[in-house]
C-alpha cells in the first residue's frame, strides 16, 4: 500500500487531487491532506513538503497562474534538488482549465448552453471562462457558482461546495487530460511515481 500526501491550494484543488489519486490502478492510502490556504502557504511549506517526501509519496499541486514560463515558475518553487517521492504538478494556468477540459461532465453541470473551450489549457483565465459559461446554467447551480459585486462576475458562495461535488461524482481525468496537455502530464508523473514507490527496491 502506497502511502500518499497531497497538498494543494484549495478546497476545489484538493478534490481534482483526489479524484487523480483515485484513478491510480496501485493499491495507496493517503495519509495527509495539507494546504487549502493559497499559493502562499504551498510555497512557504516546500520545506516540510521535502521531508515528508522522504517517507510517502507527497504530491504538492497549485496553478500556474499569470507567470510566463513554467520551467521558471517551478525552479523557483524549489528549494533544492526535489527528492525523488515529491510530485510538484502545476495546472496551466488554473485548476479550473482541468475542470473545463470533461466536456461531458461540463454539460452535466451548467447544461447545454455555452461553447466548451477545446483548449482550456490556452485560456488567459480559466476561471472566469468558467464563470461566463455558468451564466446559462440552471438557476440552482448558477446561484452557487456566481455572484455579481458593481457589474462584475465573482465567484460565489458555494463556488467551491458545488464544484467539489460535481467533481467526486461527474469529472473524469481520463476525458479531461485529452483536452489538457498540463493534466495528462500531471497523469503521467503520478502514475510513474506511485509505481516506482510500490516497485521492490534492489
Amino acid at each position: 500500500m502506497t502511502p500518499i500526501a497531497i497538498a494543494t491550494e484549495d478546497q476545489l484543488s484538493e478534490a481534482i487531487a483526489l479524484r487523480l489519486i483515485a484513478d491510480l490502478s496501485t493499491p495507496h492510502l493517503i495519509q495527509h491532506r495539507l494546504g487549502k490556504r493559497g499559493d502562499g502557504y504551498l510555497k512557504s511549506k516546500m520545506g516540510s513538503w521535502y521531508q515528508m517526501a522522504q517517507q510517502q509519496v507527497m504530491v504538492v499541486l497549485m496553478d500556474l497562474d499569470r507567470a510566463n514560463c513554467l520551467v521558471e515558475f517551478r525552479d523557483q518553487w524549489l528549494v533544492a534538488k526535489p527528492p525523488q517521492n515529491l510530485l510538484l504538478r502545476i495546472a496551466v494556468r488554473e485548476v479550473e482549465s482541468w475542470v473545463l477540459a470533461d466536456h461531458a461532465a461540463m454539460r452535466v453541470l451548467i447544461g447545454p448552453k455555452g461553447v466548451l473551450p477545446a483548449a482550456p489549457d490556452e485560456l488567459a483565465d480559466p476561471k472566469q471562462s468558467l464563470l461566463q459559461l455558468a451564466k446559462s446554467a440552471p438557476k440552482q447551480i448558477r446561484d452557487d457558482l456566481l455572484k455579481t459585486v458593481d457589474g462584475n462576475v465573482m465567484q460565489g458562495l458555494g463556488y467551491n461546495a458545488r464544484l467539489t461535488a460535481w467533481v467526486n461524482s461527474e469529472w473524469s481525468p481520463q476525458r479531461a487530460a485529452a483536452r489538457s496537455p498540463s493534466l495528462a502530464r500531471a497523469r503521467l508523473r503520478l502514475n510513474e511515481m506511485v509505481g516506482a514507490y510500490a516497485s521492490p527496491k534492489i
